[in-house]
Protein backbone atom coordinates (compact mmCIF):
# COMPACT_ATOMS: atom_id res chain seq x y z
CA UNK A 1 0.00 0.00 0.00
CA UNK A 2 2.92 2.23 0.55
CA UNK A 3 4.58 2.21 -2.31
CA UNK A 4 1.17 2.24 -4.27
CA UNK A 5 0.66 5.98 -2.61
CA UNK A 6 4.53 6.69 -3.50
CA UNK A 7 3.70 5.93 -6.90
CA UNK A 8 0.52 8.00 -7.16
CA UNK A 9 2.21 11.36 -5.22
CA UNK A 10 5.43 10.78 -7.35
CA UNK A 11 3.27 10.96 -10.93
CA UNK A 12 2.50 14.45 -9.47
CA UNK A 13 5.52 15.43 -10.61
CA UNK A 14 5.05 14.64 -14.18
CA UNK A 15 1.75 16.14 -14.61
CA UNK A 16 0.53 19.73 -13.95
CA UNK A 17 -2.72 20.35 -12.44
CA UNK A 18 -5.78 20.99 -14.37
CA UNK A 19 -6.91 24.09 -12.75
CA UNK A 20 -10.51 25.51 -13.98
CA UNK A 21 -10.29 28.77 -12.19
CA UNK A 22 -8.67 32.05 -12.88
CA UNK A 23 -4.39 32.42 -11.78
CA UNK A 24 -4.56 29.39 -10.57
CA UNK A 25 -5.75 30.42 -6.85
CA UNK A 26 -9.35 30.53 -5.67
CA UNK A 27 -10.35 33.71 -4.60
CA UNK A 28 -13.84 33.25 -3.57
CA UNK A 29 -16.41 30.91 -3.22
CA UNK A 30 -16.78 30.80 -7.33
CA UNK A 31 -13.33 30.37 -7.58
CA UNK A 32 -13.35 27.70 -5.04
CA UNK A 33 -16.40 25.65 -6.53
CA UNK A 34 -14.38 25.33 -9.76
CA UNK A 35 -11.35 24.54 -8.29
CA UNK A 36 -11.17 20.96 -8.69
CA UNK A 37 -7.21 19.58 -9.19
CA UNK A 38 -7.68 16.75 -12.15
CA UNK A 39 -3.99 15.90 -11.97
CA UNK A 40 -4.28 13.15 -14.80
CA UNK A 41 -2.05 10.95 -13.56
CA UNK A 42 -2.90 11.20 -9.96
CA UNK A 43 -6.99 10.69 -10.87
CA UNK A 44 -5.80 7.44 -13.11
CA UNK A 45 -4.04 5.90 -10.16
CA UNK A 46 -6.75 6.35 -8.04
CA UNK A 47 -9.53 5.01 -9.99
CA UNK A 48 -7.16 2.09 -10.38
CA UNK A 49 -6.27 1.77 -6.93
CA UNK A 50 -10.41 1.67 -6.56
CA UNK A 51 -10.58 -0.91 -9.38
CA UNK A 52 -8.21 -3.38 -8.24
CA UNK A 53 -9.36 -3.54 -4.33
CA UNK A 54 -13.04 -4.50 -5.51
CA UNK A 55 -11.56 -6.83 -8.07
CA UNK A 56 -9.57 -8.27 -5.45
CA UNK A 57 -12.74 -8.05 -3.08
CA UNK A 58 -15.14 -10.01 -5.38
CA UNK A 59 -12.72 -12.62 -6.18
CA UNK A 60 -12.32 -13.21 -2.49
CA UNK A 61 -15.19 -13.87 -2.33
CA UNK A 62 -15.89 -12.60 1.56
CA UNK A 63 -12.68 -14.17 2.55
CA UNK A 64 -10.05 -12.13 4.44
CA UNK A 65 -11.40 -8.89 4.42
CA UNK A 66 -14.96 -8.58 5.95
CA UNK A 67 -16.99 -5.94 5.02
CA UNK A 68 -16.01 -3.48 7.74
CA UNK A 69 -12.67 -3.38 6.31
CA UNK A 70 -13.77 -2.75 2.86
CA UNK A 71 -15.43 0.08 4.34
CA UNK A 72 -12.64 1.60 5.99
CA UNK A 73 -10.91 1.35 2.48
CA UNK A 74 -13.21 3.12 0.73
CA UNK A 75 -13.64 6.04 3.40
CA UNK A 76 -9.91 6.31 3.10
CA UNK A 77 -9.71 6.61 -0.62
CA UNK A 78 -12.49 9.08 -0.48
CA UNK A 79 -10.51 11.04 1.73
CA UNK A 80 -7.63 10.89 -0.63
CA UNK A 81 -9.79 11.62 -3.25
CA UNK A 82 -11.02 14.88 -0.85
CA UNK A 83 -7.16 15.89 -0.38
CA UNK A 84 -5.87 15.56 -3.47
CA UNK A 85 -8.77 16.23 -6.15
CA UNK A 86 -11.23 17.87 -4.51
CA UNK A 87 -11.28 22.14 -4.27
CA UNK A 88 -9.37 21.91 -1.22
CA UNK A 89 -6.19 21.10 -2.68
CA UNK A 90 -6.12 24.45 -4.41
CA UNK A 91 -7.81 26.22 -1.56
CA UNK A 92 -4.80 25.61 0.55
CA UNK A 93 -2.62 27.01 -1.80
CA UNK A 94 -4.50 30.20 -0.70
CA UNK A 95 -5.11 29.67 3.57
CA UNK A 96 -2.85 28.67 5.30
CA UNK A 97 -5.85 27.03 7.17
CA UNK A 98 -6.82 24.99 4.23
CA UNK A 99 -3.54 23.08 3.96
CA UNK A 100 -3.36 22.36 7.03
CA UNK A 101 -7.01 20.81 6.53
CA UNK A 102 -5.56 19.06 3.70
CA UNK A 103 -2.65 17.53 5.86
CA UNK A 104 -5.15 16.66 8.89
CA UNK A 105 -6.93 14.40 5.92
CA UNK A 106 -4.07 13.06 4.80
CA UNK A 107 -2.64 11.95 8.28
CA UNK A 108 -5.71 11.67 10.55
CA UNK A 109 -8.24 10.26 8.13
CA UNK A 110 -6.83 8.91 4.77
CA UNK A 111 -3.84 7.10 6.43
CA UNK A 112 -5.71 5.05 9.25
CA UNK A 113 -8.30 3.93 7.32
CA UNK A 114 -6.53 2.89 4.87
CA UNK A 115 -4.35 0.56 7.09
CA UNK A 116 -7.80 -0.96 8.72
CA UNK A 117 -8.96 -1.90 5.27
CA UNK A 118 -5.82 -3.66 4.70
CA UNK A 119 -6.26 -3.13 0.67
CA UNK A 120 -2.66 -5.24 -0.06
CA UNK A 121 -4.65 -8.38 -0.06
CA UNK A 122 -6.99 -7.44 -2.81
CA UNK A 123 -4.51 -5.78 -4.81
CA UNK A 124 -2.50 -9.32 -4.67
CA UNK A 125 -5.97 -11.32 -5.41
CA UNK A 126 -6.73 -8.75 -8.14
CA UNK A 127 -3.48 -8.99 -10.13
CA UNK A 128 -2.31 -12.15 -12.27
CA UNK A 129 -1.10 -15.20 -10.05
CA UNK A 130 2.15 -14.84 -11.97
CA UNK A 131 2.34 -11.14 -10.94
CA UNK A 132 1.12 -11.84 -7.68
CA UNK A 133 4.10 -14.59 -6.82
CA UNK A 134 6.81 -11.89 -8.44
CA UNK A 135 5.80 -9.60 -5.72
CA UNK A 136 5.91 -12.23 -2.85
CA UNK A 137 9.08 -13.14 -3.94
CA UNK A 138 10.05 -9.68 -3.67
CA UNK A 139 8.40 -9.20 -0.15
CA UNK A 140 10.48 -12.07 0.68
CA UNK A 141 13.86 -10.45 -0.57
CA UNK A 142 15.86 -10.68 3.31
CA UNK A 143 16.98 -6.79 3.65
CA UNK A 144 13.19 -5.77 2.37
CA UNK A 145 12.05 -7.62 5.55
CA UNK A 146 14.31 -6.07 7.56
CA UNK A 147 14.08 -2.65 6.34
CA UNK A 148 10.37 -3.39 6.88
CA UNK A 149 10.44 -4.51 10.66
CA UNK A 150 12.69 -1.57 11.35
CA UNK A 151 10.42 1.31 10.05
CA UNK A 152 6.83 -0.52 11.47
CA UNK A 153 8.67 -0.39 15.01
CA UNK A 154 5.89 1.44 17.21
CA UNK A 155 9.14 3.97 18.45
CA UNK A 156 10.65 4.31 15.28
CA UNK A 157 7.29 4.55 13.14
CA UNK A 158 6.33 7.51 15.86
CA UNK A 159 9.91 9.17 15.68
CA UNK A 160 9.77 9.47 11.64
CA UNK A 161 6.48 10.56 11.61
CA UNK A 162 7.07 13.37 14.35
CA UNK A 163 10.50 14.29 12.79
CA UNK A 164 8.66 14.35 9.27
CA UNK A 165 5.51 16.72 11.16
CA UNK A 166 8.31 19.05 12.46
CA UNK A 167 10.62 19.54 9.42
CA UNK A 168 8.11 20.52 7.26
CA UNK A 169 6.44 23.51 9.24
CA UNK A 170 10.18 24.77 9.06
CA UNK A 171 9.14 28.04 7.52
CA UNK A 172 11.84 27.77 4.85
CA UNK A 173 10.89 24.64 3.99
CA UNK A 174 7.43 25.22 3.91
CA UNK A 175 7.75 28.68 1.98
CA UNK A 176 9.48 26.21 -0.87
CA UNK A 177 6.38 24.19 -0.89
CA UNK A 178 4.66 27.02 -2.04
CA UNK A 179 6.64 27.88 -5.03
CA UNK A 180 7.65 24.43 -6.02
CA UNK A 181 5.79 21.56 -7.00
CA UNK A 182 8.13 18.72 -6.51
CA UNK A 183 9.00 20.05 -3.05
CA UNK A 184 5.23 20.33 -2.53
CA UNK A 185 4.36 16.62 -3.61
CA UNK A 186 7.52 15.52 -1.18
CA UNK A 187 6.19 17.34 1.90
CA UNK A 188 2.65 15.12 1.15
CA UNK A 189 4.90 12.36 0.47
CA UNK A 190 6.31 12.43 3.37
CA UNK A 191 3.40 13.15 5.10
CA UNK A 192 1.19 10.24 3.73
CA UNK A 193 3.88 7.48 4.25
CA UNK A 194 4.90 8.55 7.70
CA UNK A 195 1.59 8.56 8.98
CA UNK A 196 0.96 4.95 7.42
CA UNK A 197 3.95 3.48 8.69
CA UNK A 198 2.73 5.36 12.26
CA UNK A 199 -0.53 3.66 11.82
CA UNK A 200 0.22 0.54 10.31
CA UNK A 201 2.80 0.09 13.74
CA UNK A 202 0.22 0.84 16.08
CA UNK A 203 -2.65 -1.29 14.58
CA UNK A 204 -1.10 -4.68 13.25
CA UNK A 205 2.30 -4.54 15.54
CA UNK A 206 4.24 -7.87 16.24
CA UNK A 207 2.40 -8.15 19.58
CA UNK A 208 -1.24 -7.54 17.74
CA UNK A 209 -4.13 -5.98 19.60
CA UNK A 210 -1.73 -7.03 22.95
CA UNK A 211 0.38 -4.10 21.75
CA UNK A 212 -2.76 -1.57 21.83
CA UNK A 213 -1.46 -0.37 25.45
CA UNK A 214 1.63 0.34 24.32
CA UNK A 215 0.09 2.50 21.13
CA UNK A 216 -1.83 4.28 23.45
CA UNK A 217 1.41 6.23 24.79
CA UNK A 218 2.72 6.42 21.10
CA UNK A 219 -0.61 8.73 20.18
CA UNK A 220 -1.04 10.53 23.42
CA UNK A 221 2.83 11.83 22.97
CA UNK A 222 1.65 12.45 19.07
CA UNK A 223 -1.21 14.49 20.47
CA UNK A 224 1.33 16.15 22.86
CA UNK A 225 3.84 17.28 20.61
CA UNK A 226 1.39 17.69 17.49
CA UNK A 227 -0.64 20.14 19.81
CA UNK A 228 2.28 21.96 20.49
CA UNK A 229 3.08 22.64 16.96
CA UNK A 230 -0.47 24.06 16.70
CA UNK A 231 0.22 26.24 19.86
CA UNK A 232 3.06 27.67 18.77
CA UNK A 233 1.95 28.85 15.51
CA UNK A 234 -1.69 29.79 16.75
CA UNK A 235 0.05 32.04 19.53
CA UNK A 236 2.30 32.96 17.15
CA UNK A 237 2.98 37.31 17.48
CA UNK A 238 4.22 37.55 13.50
CA UNK A 239 3.16 35.46 10.43
CA UNK A 240 5.81 32.63 9.99
CA UNK A 241 4.46 32.03 6.21
CA UNK A 242 4.55 35.41 4.27
CA UNK A 243 3.59 33.80 1.26
CA UNK A 244 -0.09 33.96 2.31
CA UNK A 245 0.40 37.65 2.43
CA UNK A 246 -2.14 39.41 0.24
CA UNK A 247 -3.89 36.41 -0.69
CA UNK A 248 -6.23 35.48 2.68
CA UNK A 249 -7.89 39.05 2.24
CA UNK A 250 -10.54 38.33 0.01
CA UNK A 251 -11.53 35.72 2.39
CA UNK A 252 -11.96 37.73 4.88
CA UNK A 253 -8.83 37.06 7.06
CA UNK A 254 -5.67 39.13 8.14
CA UNK A 255 -2.59 36.44 6.75
CA UNK A 256 -2.09 36.34 11.16
CA UNK A 257 -5.89 35.32 11.79
CA UNK A 258 -5.01 32.47 9.32
CA UNK A 259 -2.17 31.10 10.80
CA UNK A 260 -4.15 31.30 13.73
CA UNK A 261 -6.80 29.18 12.53
CA UNK A 262 -4.74 26.91 10.72
CA UNK A 263 -2.66 26.60 14.39
CA UNK A 264 -5.94 25.62 15.99
CA UNK A 265 -6.72 23.15 13.41
CA UNK A 266 -3.72 20.69 14.16
CA UNK A 267 -4.06 21.87 18.25
CA UNK A 268 -7.28 21.24 18.89
CA UNK A 269 -9.64 18.86 16.59
CA UNK A 270 -6.45 17.07 15.36
CA UNK A 271 -5.37 16.65 19.57
CA UNK A 272 -9.27 15.23 19.68
CA UNK A 273 -9.26 12.18 16.83
CA UNK A 274 -5.81 11.14 18.54
CA UNK A 275 -7.42 11.00 21.79
CA UNK A 276 -10.23 9.13 20.22
CA UNK A 277 -7.97 6.78 18.64
CA UNK A 278 -5.92 6.00 21.93
CA UNK A 279 -9.61 5.43 23.66
CA UNK A 280 -10.60 2.70 20.94
CA UNK A 281 -6.94 0.86 20.83
CA UNK A 282 -6.92 1.15 24.53
CA UNK A 283 -10.59 -0.63 24.54
CA UNK A 284 -9.21 -3.50 22.00
CA UNK A 285 -6.32 -3.91 24.59
CA UNK A 286 -9.04 -4.59 27.45
CA UNK A 287 -11.06 -6.79 24.91
CA UNK A 288 -7.85 -8.92 23.80
CA UNK A 289 -6.66 -9.14 27.81
CA UNK A 290 -10.23 -10.53 28.68
CA UNK A 291 -10.28 -12.91 25.99
CA UNK A 292 -6.76 -14.40 26.89
CA UNK A 293 -7.83 -14.45 30.27
CA UNK A 294 -10.98 -16.28 29.58
CA UNK A 295 -8.62 -18.90 27.30
CA UNK A 296 -6.13 -19.58 30.00
CA UNK A 297 -8.89 -20.52 32.62
CA UNK A 298 -10.70 -22.55 29.48
CA UNK A 299 -7.09 -24.54 29.77
CA UNK A 300 -6.76 -24.71 33.83
CA UNK A 301 -10.18 -26.26 34.41
CA UNK A 302 -9.64 -28.75 31.23
CA UNK A 303 -9.03 -32.82 32.23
Amino acid sequence: MILLCAFVFSLRLCVKPVLLFHEGKPHNWHDLIRAWSFEPLVVISLIISALLFFLGLYRLKGRSIRTWEALCFALGWLALFVALVSPLHAWGQVLFSAHMTQHEVLVLVAAPLLVLGRPLIAFLWALPLDWSRSLGNIARLRWLNRLWRTFTIPLVAWLVHAVALWVWHIPLLFEAVLYHESVHTAQHLSFLISALLFWWALIHGPQGAMGYGAAVLYLFTTSVHSGVLGALITLAGSVWYPSYVGLTNSWGLTPLEDQQLGGLIMWIPAGLVYVIAGLALFAGWLREADLREMKRERLELAP
